[in-house]
């Protein structure tokens, strides 16, 4: 097995004669307390059987496989095999916890959703990892990130859209809404959050206690990401650190460098260097 760090995107390379692999309730338990990572699985030759959450993917070469590192799962290998195993942080990828449970022990084939992108992108970062220096590595983790995300909603939205809809999910996608759209509103907390729906503080925790996410934690979350798309951005005219985290609703710089360094392992300036010199 061949191991490769890419950014935050941890890549493994494993080849073998048929096997069964499975991460327990009971090992994750013992496990080391890690961030939850979601995983995907790129299948090069043979198949692989997934199974998690009740659903088996039957992954053939080509295709790739979700899962969510988070909770048991199984993966058969019945044949002899060569598979690419990215992992990332959930976190990076921006989605709802009801999105990402929707998708896991989902495959994607080349030729659907997002697949003719994403797939030749893997399988390409793949070969090329051992010589990816860090400043490029950071930047293609970051777009391995943004495809995931696009891949997750494609996915979430085509399985919603044939089941039945939970009475409250019409209200938490609303209270989403609401939230990206005044993040710019330093005000913009649980109490504003549920006198604009007509609903309690606490009516509105309990609606995001599924969504494995608090309130408050999804508000700094999704501003966090915008400072971080706008610092990614090149141009002429570049706004320093502090006038993008206040147009963001941060008011302080010092528990917005804080919360930026938390998220993404590196400070505001160091992100925006990696993201727009020419080096990376």
């Amino acid at each position: 097995m061949e191991s490769y760090r890419i950014g935050y995107v941890r890549l493994s390379t494993l080849e073998a004669d048929a096997v069964r692999v499975s991460r327990t309730a009971a090992l994750i338990s013992r496990g080391p307390r890690t961030e939850q990572q979601v995983g995907v699985g790129v299948q090069v030759s043979g198949r692989a059987v997934l199974e998690q959450d009740g659903r088996r993917a039957e992954v053939a070469p080509g295709g790739l496989v979700l899962y969510d590192t988070a909770r048991p799962y199984s993966v058969d290998y019945p044949e002899r095999f060569r598979t690419h195993l990215f992992h990332l942080p959930r976190r990076l990828l921006g989605a709802p916890e009801s999105d990402l449970r929707c998708v896991a022990g989902t495959a994607v084939g080349p030729t659907e959703g997002c697949g003719p992108v994403l797939l030749p992108f893997l399988g390409v970062l793949a070969a090329s990892a051992r010589s990816v220096s860090a400043p490029v590595g950071d930047r293609l983790a970051g777009s391995v990130a943004d495809l995931l995300s696009v891949l997750v909603s494609q996915q979430a939205a085509g399985r919603k859209a044939d089941e039945p809809v939970a009475p409250n999910e019409h209200l938490v996608r609303r209270v989403r809404e609401y939230i990206d759209n005044h993040l710019a509103d330093p005000e913009l907390r649980p109490e504003r959050i549920a006198r604009a729906h007509h609903i309690s503080v606490r009516y509105l925790h309990r609606l995001f206690e599924s969504e494995g996410v608090t309130v408050g934690r999804l508000v700094q979350q999704r501003r966090l990401e915008a400072c971080a798309r706008e610092l990614g951005r090149r141009g002429r005219t570049v706004p320093s650190v502090s006038a993008v985290a206040q147009r963001w609703g941060f008011v302080n710089p010092a528990h917005f460098s804080r919360a930026f360094r938390a998220a993404y392992g590196v400070s505001p300036r160091e992100w925006r260097a990696l993201r727009t010199t020419g080096g990376g």
